[in-house]
């Protein structure tokens, strides 16, 4: 049985139009010039951003050199998981003086995030050997390289940590 087109019903008569003013805008576009400028650009529409951020450098830190790094007095907040020290400074509510992971910031974070526990005890005193994190389970581990992974999206990678005999 073939399929008839007829243009008798209204249905298929409207389709018809309207495939061919679609057809006709597409084959002769428009050129005619608009009679107003667009007003929402008007008003100094810039992309330019208020000021220019703060400019990073990739340095080597030991615990020591880390630890001012904790965002007292306004200023940066730098913190470490295995060996990869990361900027926070733009998550000052969670990692400043007074936010949730307050105390991670400025030192190695890396057997606190893997266990998620906030605790001091998580923390390795600044002037003792890094926290070589061989007793982790391997749930553990991959709980750390979910935090790496999400903070290396997040934040910027600013360094790496060493021992603190190593510089």
């Amino acid at each position: 049985m073939p399929l008839s087109f007829d243009l008798g019903t209204p249905i298929n008569t409207a389709l018809f139009l309207y495939i061919l003013y679609s057809v006709q805008r597409i084959i002769f576009p428009s050129t005619s010039k608009p009679t107003t400028v667009p007003h929402e650009f008007k008003s100094g529409y810039s992309w330019m951003p208020k000021s220019h951020p703060p400019t990073v450098l990739y340095k080597v830190y030991t615990p020591k050199t880390l630890e001012p790094f904790s965002g007292r007095d306004g200023g940066r907040i730098l913190l470490a998981i295995n060996g990869t020290v990361f900027d926070v400074t733009a998550g000052r509510n969670f990692y400043g003086p007074n936010g949730m992971y307050g105390n991670f910031a400025g030192r190695d974070a890396s057997r606190g995030m893997a266990k998620q526990s906030f605790d001091l005890e998580m923390l390795t005193p600044i002037d003792q050997p890094l926290d070589n994190l061989g007793d982790l389970k391997q749930d553990e581990i991959d709980n750390m390289k979910g935090w790496i992974d999400h903070f290396s999206n997040k934040y910027i990678i600013c360094g790496k940590l060493v021992e603190n005999d190593a510089i």
